[in-house]
């Protein structure tokens, strides 16, 4: 019972300690208020946190978009009324208040993806000249025992020397018939 009275003791004090519309819980909640000004926090967040994002995935952002001014409250005041005497612009404003954007706004492609491509492609052709200028001025000619004479001339030796007889090339050729195993 004690323990109880403490305990309670203990809150209200932190409660009093707390501003008013700061959202109990949450860490950050004493930082970001200086943040949003006097925008109206309308929810718990994304994380917790009073910040405003338009996002997909968390369509309710935790602070309306825009600080209220005098048309706003005027039209909030008129929104707790009957909603068919709004028109049209004034819904929209009420929205536009508290969002920045529509769901469909959001979702909607950005182009971003175009630059990336392209700045891609630059380094991509960039790097395929600097691979031919390196070809053409810094590399030197391909030695001589690249050459298709040479190069059968090197297995004929392998396969005199009968080099890894087992597993090796001269495993598939026919010391016999002298010629290829099928």
């Amino acid at each position: 019972m004690a323990l109880r009275l403490i305990n309670n003791a203990l809150r209200r004090q932190l409660a009093a300690q707390l501003p008013r519309n700061a959202q109990v819980g949450s860490v950050a909640s004493v930082h970001t208020l200086d943040k949003i000004g006097k925008r109206e926090v309308v929810g718990y967040g994304w994380n917790g946190t009073a910040c405003y994002a338009d996002r997909a995935d968390y369509p309710m952002p935790a602070v309306r978009f825009q600080e209220p001014n005098n048309e706003i409250n005027a039209l909030r005041t008129k929104e707790q009324g009957d909603w068919k005497k709004l028109s049209p612009q004034e819904i929209k404003a009420l929205y536009r208040a508290s969002f920045c954007q529509t769901i469909a706004e959001v979702q909607a492609g950005s182009g971003e993806w175009k630059m990336h491509l392209g700045i891609s492609l630059m380094f991509t052709a960039a790097a395929i000249w600097i691979a031919v200028m390196m070809n053409l001025f810094v590399y030197d000619e391909l030695p001589v025992t690249f050459d298709e004479e040479h190069q059968k001339a090197q297995l004929k030796r392998i396969i005199d020397l009968e080099m890894n007889p087992v597993t090796g090339l001269t495993s598939k050729w026919d010391y016999e018939n002298n010629k290829w195993k099928n």
